[in-house]
């Protein structure tokens, strides 16, 4: 039927009698049943924009272009900022194995790019249409820090919601007094908490068999978890209970996120957090602990390799004391190639790999390949707004390591891309760029779309190679 129209192979779905595809200007194209769509008949098929309303009419066609579940799965988040990468993702995680979440992005990401979360949805969802995508994948709404924020994500469609409580993470606990960590609980939500503070020191008196692992609690290490994570255990309680309220029976994921904090989780506050949230009934299918050593963005893990095995071996350990309930996410996960199969071989593939912007990144190396002039532009002025733009971030880039663009030549330029300091100079400031530079970008990289989907694909195929499922 649509074999008349130019259209992009892999979108080709034909269902009870229609067809539809996207055109290569990225179109809808429907032929048979195009009843409530709208757009305009061309020959005997109906062509459509993407718009929002058509994108919902879509997914109730087509139910497998709506996120789901993923449950205890192996899986990945891909961040996409500028909203066209989903194609290169989805090519990335064919044959792997791996549980995609192709739409993710936090609130604070989408105000730095100006869109929505219903906008990162349908983005995502048009890309999955385009690649011919019909396994489950899914949407996170990451680092949710308000209860506010719940509903726009929910409305949209989102099934995996990351709470971040780390504005609620008491780090001076890690070396407050006995006294003063006593002062600090006695004044924590104990009614949120539901139970008090002698019940909650009497359930840690006791030892708990890890398998290789044992742990007991003296009162300093019961108190010191409970004073530094006790108060974001009851704001997850609290946005659990919104995110209830909002989904109305609609099934949801729940990860609880402390990496973007100041001090490293101990294997006695794991354990303190988890038991807390399953006592409280909070379903949790994920939890993001704050490692040892530094998970910066876009570089490769910093830190002694050994000393992360140690640590990852005792956090597997307390996630599997409570059964079949949850996996351990990698956040800040881009490029950490020593990582992945330290995390793959001791949770035995219940893991979690949170990447955000590198596909970004990999936007910007098109630019360098096709148009050096536009991406020493960005450069310039990347490195003038580094210093207020990584206020948010947790990055250790300095602006000396990184050379002017008049300093070096064309064919030195795309280097910077695989450097450290410059991948972090432009990396967090993505939103000054897109505020000044983003209408050329999105345009260039539309002209250029096979490679930059070309070169995500490689990107991502090193990063998921250490999880795909054969590799268990």
């Amino acid at each position: 039927m649509l074999s008349q129209y130019q259209v992009i192979e892999t979108s080709v779905i034909a269902l009870d009698g229609t067809e539809y595809a996207l055109t290569p200007d990225k179109k809808l194209l429907i032929q048979g049943d195009a009843a409530g769509f709208s757009g305009q008949m061309v020959g005997e098929a109906l062509l459509c924009e993407r718009t929002p309303e058509n994108a919902v009419l879509l997914r109730t066609r087509l139910p497998w272009l709506n996120p789901v579940t993923l449950g205890l799965h192996t899986s990945a988040g891909f961040g996409d900022r500028l909203g066209i990468a989903t194609p290169g993702h989805v090519q990335a995680t064919i044959g792997t194995g791996v549980a995609p979440i192709f739409a993710q992005q936090s609130v604070r990401e989408n105000s730095r790019t100006h869109r929505t979360p219903q906008n990162v949805v349908d983005d995502a969802m048009w890309g999955v249409f385009e690649m011919g995508w019909r396994e489950a994948w899914g949407a996170d709404a990451d680092h949710l820090k308000h209860a506010a924020d719940v509903a726009a994500f929910v409305k949209a469609g989102y099934t995996f919601f990351t709470i971040d409580p780390g504005d609620h993470v008491d780090d001076a606990a890690e070396t407050d007094s006995l006294d003063i960590l006593h002062t600090k609980a006695a004044a924590l939500p104990w009614d949120v908490l539901q139970t008090t503070l002698v019940e909650m020191q009497t359930r840690y008196q006791t030892l708990f068999n890890l398998g290789a692992l044992t742990l007991t609690f003296d009162e300093r290490d019961v108190l010191k978890a409970a004073v530094k994570y006790g108060s974001a255990v009851a704001h997850t309680l609290r946005m659990a209970e919104e995110l209830k309220t909002q989904s109305q029976g609609r099934p949801f994921e729940i990860e609880m996120s402390v990496d973007e904090t100041g001090t490293t989780t101990s294997w006695h506050e794991h354990l303190y957090i988890a038991s807390e949230l399953i006592r409280n009934g909070i379903p949790f299918v994920s939890l993001a602990p704050r490692f040892v050593g530094r998970f910066e963005k876009g570089v490769d893990y910093i830190g002694d390799l050994d000393e992360l095995e140690e640590n990852i071996v005792g956090h597997a350990a307390i996630m599997r004391h409570f059964g079949n309930l949850y996996k351990l996410s990698l956040h800040t996960g881009s490029d950490k190639f020593g990582v992945y199969p330290i995390a793959m071989r001791h949770t035995e593939g219940r893991v979690h790999l949170k990447t955000a912007g590198t596909s970004y990144l990999e936007a910007l190396r098109v630019m360098a390949a096709v148009n050096v002039g536009f991406f020493r532009q960005i450069l310039t002025f990347a490195r003038e707004r580094y210093e207020t733009d990584r206020k948010t971030y947790h990055v250790s880039a300095t602006l000396d390591n990184v050379p002017e663009s008049a300093h070096l030549t064309d064919e030195q330029l795309p280097a910077l891309l695989d450097q450290f300091d410059a991948r972090q100079v432009l990396h967090v400031t993505f939103g000054s760029v897109l505020d000044s530079f983003g209408e050329k970008l999105h345009r260039l990289l539309r002209a250029n779309e096979p490679l930059y989907h070309g070169y995500l694909k490689r990107h991502f195929d090193r990063h998921l190679a250490a999880f795909r499922q054969e590799s268990r």
